[in-house]
């Protein structure tokens, strides 16, 4: 996917949920009750030893149940990493901070790439190098009140919000009333049985309530 066609996608389903797991069987189970509780974009973060396996995994099962699903990586630390899942098939890439050489390596690939700001010049210098969305991270630092103050001044900044983000009313509706363009939910959103497996129906309950949210 270009650029753009990403950005329509986290502009339409505003709720990206966000997980690692090692288990590709599980990871495929998750990605259905992503999908089934309305999530288009999929970031999973690679922060653990079978990363790049499983999501080659996930991009295979996604080709024919969810093409257009937008599948990504997170914590992705260097152009090595971004080659390295792009090439696995990953529709977008993020980044816990920004740098020049991840900007330029997807503005030359033509692959959605952004990065953790934590100031307003951080986000301004994003975008001048054609970040066309800027992650607040970790958000739960900043909060709402962050995104407000940076739009205020500099309108055109598209901003994302990951950590501190919560399938609740009040939560949400914080963030987009302060002018987020989507969020990043991650534990908040992957709720677990007694016994330690996945509620998956919990989960598309959660993510159908949050994107209902997000969409009013």
């Amino acid at each position: 996917m270009t650029n753009s066609e990403v950005l329509k996608i986290l502009e339409s389903a505003p709720v990206v949920p966000l997980f690692y797991n090692s288990d590709s069987e599980v990871a495929c189970k998750l990605i259905d009750a992503c999908y089934q509780g309305g999530a288009r974009a999929i970031e999973f973060t690679n922060r653990g030893e079978k990363a790049a396996e499983v999501f080659a995994v996930m991009v295979e099962y996604c080709k024919d149940r969810y093409p257009t699903m937008a599948l990504g990586v997170g914590s992705i630390a260097n152009v090595q990493q971004a080659g390295l899942f792009m090439n696995s098939g990953a529709d977008f890439l993020v980044s816990p901070f920004i740098d020049k050489s991840l900007a330029d390596f997807a503005k030359s690939h033509d692959i959605f790439w952004t990065g953790g700001c934590g100031t307003l010049t951080e986000m301004q210098t994003a975008y001048s190098w054609g970040v066309p969305l800027l992650k607040l991270f970790p958000g739960n630092i900043y909060g709402p009140g962050m995104i407000k103050a940076a739009k205020a001044p500099c309108p055109w900044l598209k901003i994302m919000p990951t950590g501190g983000v919560k399938p609740e009313e009040e939560n949400l509706s914080a963030w987009f009333s302060a002018g987020a363009t989507c969020v990043g939910m991650g534990s908040q959103l992957f709720v677990k049985k007694d016994d330690g497996e996945f509620d998956y129906d919990q989960i598309t309950k959660k993510l159908i309530h949050s994107m209902t949210l997000a969409l009013k």
